[in-house]
């Protein structure tokens, strides 16, 4: 099921802006680094230190959801499959990044439809990533 958000706000204003999504991100990453159930294969894909992971998602994120574009200001073109391609992204490694997105968000306590708008969008995402 699809939500239809208010168009006159973006994914990214819904959310919070800059500050929620910041917030989002070190949720995401902090879960990923300190519980097992994301260990393997998902934590060990990532370098032992997040902080380049978590500035590069979030620049991703801020551009995707409809905010400033960072990242392509920065890097260029995402290119998420091209990025991701040296990574053996299977259904596994797919299913615990979205849990872990899932909780990150729960714990954010987004609102239920902006929730569901992300839920949506993000497996979609997840699942385009896959490549083995």
């Amino acid at each position: 099921m699809s939500v239809n958000l208010e168009p006159s706000q973006s994914p990214y204003q819904l959310l919070g802006g800059e500050a929620a999504l910041r917030k989002l991100v070190n949720c995401f990453y902090d879960l990923m680094d300190s519980d097992a159930q994301w260990h393997t294969p998902l934590r060990v894909m990532h370098p032992e230190d997040l902080s380049e992971s978590k500035e590069k998602l979030f620049l991703f994120l801020s551009g995707w959801l409809g905010g400033p574009d960072l990242y392509v200001q920065k890097f260029g073109h995402p290119r998420l499959r091209a990025r991701h391609a040296s990574f053996p992204v299977n259904n596994q490694a797919r299913d615990q990044w979205m849990e872990c997105m899932l909780e990150a968000m729960k714990r954010q306590a987004i609102a239920p439809e902006v929730h569901e708008h992300l839920q949506t969008a993000l497996q979609r995402t997840a699942d385009a990533m896959r490549n083995c």
